[in-house]
């Protein structure tokens, strides 16, 4: 299959509100309420054919910059910001391959972020959303599937000064040996203020689906989970206590993540932690099936300290601090094992760590280096397919999702928008008495229908019942 190239015709962009049926805490910040951005883009390909996509992603406020001085709402500004900067950028660029507009405009779209105080992180979204719009059009222009044009390479993805230090990678050939998954498992995130059983609970919210961890446990049958923890030794062990309470009862055991949120100052505290947790006879069942930590220094110092002590009990990974597309490269050489793989950051950047994981485990004759799937709210529908599309290439097993969780299925969305998703994918979506909700199944995700032409999905969101995106208000 040839690589294509295509210049962008067209945007519109559209957002919603959603509200959580529970709060979520991560950090320092709970969640109660969202929204979500969606863009359609149409592209013009050289032979004059021409085809909308769609992609989708929350406007996660507190998550791409944690200033405490920055509202929500101009958190959510620099968002619609950097969609706003992406779209110029690749309009100036004319016709290029899919990853000839990520890679050859990077470098000015980082810039033009930075000149408008927005961090790389931020500045990655813009660019991440529009990609994966315009790939959806090209996919379905070519009336391909995501697994099956990546695997063609239909992208174009080649050696480019981007990654320069994967200018000898055989990217084309790593993407035809992938073997997509069709079966994912579902890591479960434990936040700050969920509480763990009934007598943590003043009140319920009685609306038919599980609200502690217990009863999560007893409806989905997870075998993954990620656990946050908030920079308090102390509390952290405690509440982990009571987490690994009802844990240890599952047959068969599990496996779990540590979240640190940037919650620790430094390398130090982060090790603190890990050996109280070491000490606490109340977790060592926990403590053996932890698989890594996620993040556990702020990002201004996550890339100046090393991590290698930490990093011998456990490998931790980039998650916040993974800004600049080198974040990796840089978190390697100070004891970083992984990095995660979230659709807001990027379809190619994940590529691009996968194939860095592959060079340097083959450098190293062992497997040290991998990424992990993580979320960030992924809503039902559009939002939700792409992420798993994404992460069954990349051949990641687990994943974390909560947004199924937190937001009861495509509340906020009409009816007849959920129910052709549900239709158009049965093994993802059940039936259920409140509507269409993730199908979870002993602790899995089915997902073989999201092998259709598109990006996960042909069906698209319902835009006549969402706002326009209004101009960023930013800086």
């Amino acid at each position: 299959m040839d690589a294509p190239k295509f210049s962008l015709v067209e945007t519109q962009r559209f957002e919603w509100p959603f509200r959580l049926r529970l709060p979520f805490r991560f950090g320092v910040i709970t969640v109660t309420h969202g929204r979500q951005a969606v863009i359609r883009a149409r592209i013009r390909l050289e032979d004059g054919t021409e085809q909308w996509g769609v992609a989708a992603e929350t406007l996660a406020a507190k998550w791409f910059d944690k200033d405490p001085a920055l509202t929500d709402a101009q958190n959510e500004h620099q968002l619609r910001r950097a969609l706003e900067i992406a779209e110029e950028a690749t309009r100036a660029a004319g016709a290029a391959t899919a990853f000839g507009h990520f890679a050859d405009s990077y470098a000015a779209v980082t810039q033009a972020g930075a000149a408008e105080k927005l961090n790389p992180l931020v500045a990655s979204y813009g660019r991440a959303l529009l990609d994966r719009a315009m790939l959806d059009a090209l996919l379905k222009a070519r009336r391909v599937s995501f697994w099956t044009g990546m695997r063609a390479n239909i992208g174009g993805m080649a050696p480019h000064a981007v990654a320069s230090d994967l200018a000898s990678f055989d990217l084309g050939g790593m993407l035809a040996s992938a073997q997509p998954l069709t079966r994912l498992h579902a890591r479960h995130t434990v936040g700050l203020v969920d509480p763990i059983t009934a007598a943590d609970q003043a009140e319920r919210v009685n609306d038919g689906l599980p609200e502690t961890l217990e009863e999560v446990v007893a409806t989905y049958r997870h075998r993954y989970w990620k656990l946050k923890v908030g920079g308090n030794v102390a509390a952290d062990v405690d509440r982990l206590s009571r987490i690994a309470t009802v844990l240890d009862r599952l047959h068969g055991g599990y496996h779990a993540s540590l979240d640190g949120n940037e919650q620790y100052e430094d390398a130090e505290g982060a090790l603190a932690l890990w050996r109280a947790i070491e000490a606490e006879p109340r977790l060592a069942k926990l403590c053996a099936s932890i698989l890594f930590i996620e993040q556990p220094v702020k990002r201004a110092r996550a890339l100046e300290t090393g991590m290698s002590t930490l990093g011998a009990a456990r490998p931790v990974i980039l998650d916040e601090s993974d800004g600049p597309l080198d974040a990796f490269v840089t978190g390697r050489g100070l004891g970083y094992a992984g990095v995660s793989s979230k659709s807001c950051k990027g379809v190619w950047r994940s590529i691009i760590n996968l194939a860095r994981c592959r060079a340097w485990n083959a450098a190293e004759g062992r497997e040290r280096y991998f990424m992990s799937a993580e979320d960030l709210t992924t809503l039902a529908g559009v939002c939700v397919q792409q992420d798993l599309a994404l992460v069954a290439l990349l051949g990641l097993p687990h994943v974390e999702r909560n947004g199924h969780h937190f937001v009861d299925g495509f509340a906020g969305r009409p009816k007849a928008e959920a129910v052709r998703f549900m239709e158009a994918h049965p093994d993802l979506y059940a039936d259920t008495p409140r509507g269409p909700r993730l199908r979870i199944r002993d602790g899995a995700l089915e997902i073989g229908s999201l092998d259709v032409a598109g990006l996960g999905a042909t069906e698209e969101p319902d835009v006549a019942a969402m706002e326009p995106m209004p101009k960023a208000a930013w800086p």
